[in-house]
């Protein structure tokens, strides 16, 4: 890789000139990822697309003036220490929070591409473009805020924020809660009627830590299977997966833990089982959270649904393992 300084006027006009193409069509690909949700956005990414689009032909008149039609081929990757992008393929996963940082981001490193070129440029029409495209380039976020101003009403905005909240709960919130339901109360009957049965505090750890990770891997497959998100609309079926298996089993973990305690301490079982019984009121407590404040479940409703089941289960777990 060649160091910066080591460029020539002739390649530094020619890797503007890359870089403006470059980030032009990054932000037409961000405004089609968003297009069908966020329309208002699009408008603005593709005010974005069209300034740098203006800077590259800027650049390419003055090159022509400079050094004629031939373009030489030097890339990003060919210069030390130079702009990085991620690859354009991660866009199909990238929120709207990502999207707003990563413009931030890129206006703010061409603007200091725009200077040290500027620093390093012996001819004067070339420096004073560079300087120019510089503070265009620093000043970026002004036009973004404009173009934000004139696309993006409140109404616009609020619809946005809305639809935006609508796929986070369908990819996140709900699959990661039905996880943590699943692993929460369907391991307590397997977990405590091995407690009670043996009372041994690591077997019944490990009958629970089999519990929970089967669990979670079989809910985590039932979930990627179950929906491919095209036409629900819920996401990628495997970070929906991911999201419930993981959640089902630190459900399921979080009252096995206890169990780690030695059976040589005093009063290890009881000691193990009361921790646990603690740790399976917080957890329905978080649940109960949870469809409050995401589901629009009332929490007294809630409260009730979700502790009413978990005390059935755990039950049913006492009873059986006594028996």
């Amino acid at each position: 890789m060649r160091p910066f300084a080591s460029l020539t006027e002739q390649e530094i006009l020619a890797l503007a000139i890359s870089n403006e193409e470059d980030d032009a069509r990054i932000y037409q690909s961000f405004a089609e990822h968003v297009r069908g949700d966020y329309p208002e956005t699009a408008k603005v990414l593709d005010g974005m697309a069209g300034e740098e689009a203006g800077h590259r032909n800027m650049l390419f008149d003055l090159y022509r003036e400079k050094f004629g039609e031939f373009l030489p081929l030097i890339r990003r990757a060919d210069v030390r220490g130079f702009i990085k992008r991620d690859p354009i393929w991660l866009v199909k996963t990238t929120s709207l929070e990502t999207i707003s940082d990563c413009v931030a981001r890129m206006e703010q490193e061409a603007g200091a591409f725009y200077q040290k070129a500027a620093e390093i440029t012996r001819d004067a029409s070339i420096r004073k473009l560079l300087n120019e495209l510089a503070d265009v380039e620093l000043q970026h976020e002004d036009t973004a805020h404009k173009l934000s101003a004139k696309h993006l009403n409140e109404n616009a905005r609020t619809s946005e924020k809305q639809t935006h909240k609508k796929k986070f709960i369908l990819q996140y919130i709900q699959p990661g809660l039905m996880g943590l339901m699943d692993g929460s109360v369907s391991t307590l009957a397997p977990l405590f009627a091995a407690a009670f049965a043996t009372h041994h505090n690591w077997e019944t750890f490990l009958i629970g830590l089999a519990a929970a990770i089967g669990a979670g891997i079989s809910m985590g497959f039932a979930e990627a299977l179950a929906d491919d998100g095209e036409i629900s609309g819920r996401g990628n079926p495997i970070i929906r997966g991911v999201s419930c298996g993981v959640m089902t089993a630190i459900g399921g973990l979080g009252h096995t833990l206890p169990y780690l305690i030695p059976d040589d301490v005093p009063n290890a079982f009881a000691l193990a089982t009361g921790i646990a019984s603690v740790v399976v009121a917080i957890e329905l407590g978080v649940i109960a959270w949870i469809k409050a404040k995401y589901m629009e479940t009332p929490f007294w409703r809630a409260a009730v649904q979700v502790v009413l089941g978990g005390l059935l289960v755990f039950a049913v777990g006492i009873l059986i393992g006594s028996s």
